[in-house]
């Protein structure tokens, strides 16, 4: 009997965690293999058991959500956005992101793709990450529901594009291309992740806890180039920090709890990013607050 592409994704054979984080040639073929069985399937698990339940524009916090769309009507008005925005440290901002209030049906979404049989590939590199996610479709093993991946698009180009280019704007023009994966600390389970810069241009780090899913431990710690400045930030439920790729930082060990957050990274065509010490040109608020037609290149960083 013909089996469906959400049965034949549940079912098939797929590599262990351990040959994944290896990344075995064995794992390649296998998403290169089973590529677009699991977009079928994930389609079809929108379909049929999902239906409705993915995020959508009810999740950003109301002000920013107000700002951000009146600036995509009137450039000019792309102050109200910037004023969202604190400087916490140098090159890094913070905002309240998404409302705390609407987190408990994207965490339950997130909940169900975990639980929906279909192989994901966790993020290379974050070795001891228990839980997360690709989210980006240049991915291996992304996360393909439809919903889910248009909400997600929204999110790079209505938002973090042009809100990167408005506090960092020596990264137009290397911001092209878009990448993201979600991830999950555990308490006893999962350390530090050691310092290090992104491959990216911009990095946004949005903290999806519940508000009173509390935890201790795990903030990041940033490191200042300049003035050898060290310190560690939190973040509480719904917000972002926003910075160059090139800004040191690292995640400190959870000590009690556990910390959900997804992160996106944009960056130019094949992985170009702004040298250290770029000068920005003039840019209007007309060329930020637009979208660039250059298509996915495909690359990757991991």
């Amino acid at each position: 009997m013909q089996t469906n592409a959400l049965e034949q994704a549940r079912s098939v054979e797929r590599p262990t965690r351990d040959e994944q984080l290896m990344r075995a040639p064995s794992v390649q073929r296998f998403w290169a293999d089973n590529r677009n069985l699991l977009q079928e399937a994930w389609s079809e698990w929108e379909n049929n058991e999902a239906e409705g339940l993915g995020p959508d524009d009810s999740l950003y916090d109301p002000h920013l959500r107000a700002a951000v769309e009146q600036a995509w009507q009137n450039p000019s008005s792309e102050a109200a956005v910037k004023d969202l925005w604190e400087e916490v440290f140098p090159g890094v901002y913070k905002a309240q992101f998404f409302d705390p209030e609407q987190l408990r049906s994207f965490r339950d979404y997130l909940e169900n793709v975990a639980d929906a049989g279909i192989p994901l590939r966790p993020p290379y590199g974050i070795s001891l990450n228990r839980g997360g996610a690709m989210l980006d479709s240049r991915s291996e093993g992304f996360l393909a529901a439809p919903q889910f991946q248009s909400f997600y698009q929204g999110l790079m180009n209505s938002y973090m594009r042009p809100i990167s280019r408005l506090l960092f704007p020596d990264v137009m023009g290397y911001d092209t291309q878009t990448f993201g994966f979600s991830i999950q600390w555990q308490a006893d389970k999962d350390t530090s992740l050691r310092a290090h810069t992104d491959a990216s241009a911009v990095t946004l780090n949005i903290n999806l806890n519940l508000p009173g899913e509390d935890f201790s431990g795990s903030g990041v710690r940033f490191f200042d180039r300049a003035t050898r400045r060290v310190e560690e930030l939190t973040f509480a439920p719904g917000t972002a920090l926003i910075h160059h790729g090139s800004v040191p930082h690292e995640s400190m060990p959870i000590t009690e709890g556990e910390r959900s957050n997804i992160v996106l990274w944009l960056y130019g065509d094949h992985g170009a990013i702004p040298p250290l010490g770029t000068d920005a040109k003039p840019v209007s608020p007309q060329e930020r607050w637009t979208t660039p037609s250059i298509k996915n290149d495909g690359f990757a960083p991991f």
